[in-house]
């Protein structure tokens, strides 16, 4: 007898069962068109930022307020996808399309999606890939910015003050926590109730 396409009381603490960590057609193309889409929109944002950035020269560490967009395929694909992977393959994907549309970052901009995607990662593999609600989405959303503040101190801030560094890397997490942590679980659910995501553990858990 088939099973309903959507099952209002699957629980969320269960994305992931016995044998359901191999990937599906269905989880690449989805992973995949994620990757694309956020491809456009950073390289959307990109010219929103190079405006928005200006103002906040008063205090250079705050602008790490505008990373949290760059944070959200890898997310986003976690919790939607729920399979070991999506996070890095959403957000390396999304950072090289960004990269083909004309990033004024480069070519590291993709060494940037695969180190945010790692971080993303993390926050998933640390609840074992069993939990995709707020706690998971929060989680995902700090080590995610982590990953991100570390690398640009790294590359970039080695000779700024310690002080700055972690004003910098806090704004970079919160932006993270609030646009891919609260925002991307948000966004997870408000298409799991269009019954868009039927295929989905995401789109029969409760909304």
């Amino acid at each position: 007898m088939a099973e309903p396409a959507v099952r209002s009381s699957y629980p969320e603490t269960t994305g992931q069962g016995p044998g359901t960590v191999r990937w599906r057609t269905v989880d690449i193309v989805v992973t995949a068109v994620l990757g694309v889409a956020f491809g456009a929109v950073f390289w959307a944002w990109n010219l929103v930022a190079e405006v928005a950035s200006t103002p906040l020269d008063f205090f250079p560490p705050i602008k790490g307020l505008l990373n949290g967009v760059f944070l959200m395929p890898g997310v986003v694909a976690g919790l939607l996808v729920r399979k070991p992977g999506a996070a890095v393959f959403a957000s390396t994907l999304a950072a090289a399309v960004s990269l083909l549309l004309g990033s004024p970052y480069g070519g590291i901009i993709v060494v940037y999606g695969l180190v945010q995607g790692l971080g993303g990662e993390l926050g998933f593999l640390l609840t074992r890939y069993r939990s995709f609600g707020w706690t998971t989405a929060l989680v995902a959303g700090v080590t995610a910015g982590l990953s991100t503040a570390i690398l640009d101190i790294t590359l970039y801030y080695a000779e700024v003050s310690a002080g700055l560094n972690i004003a910098y890397a806090a704004f970079t997490v919160l932006s993270s926590v609030l646009l891919a942590g609260v925002l991307g679980l948000l966004l997870v659910r408000a298409l799991a109730r269009t019954g868009a995501l039927g295929s989905f553990a995401a789109g029969r858990a409760r909304v």
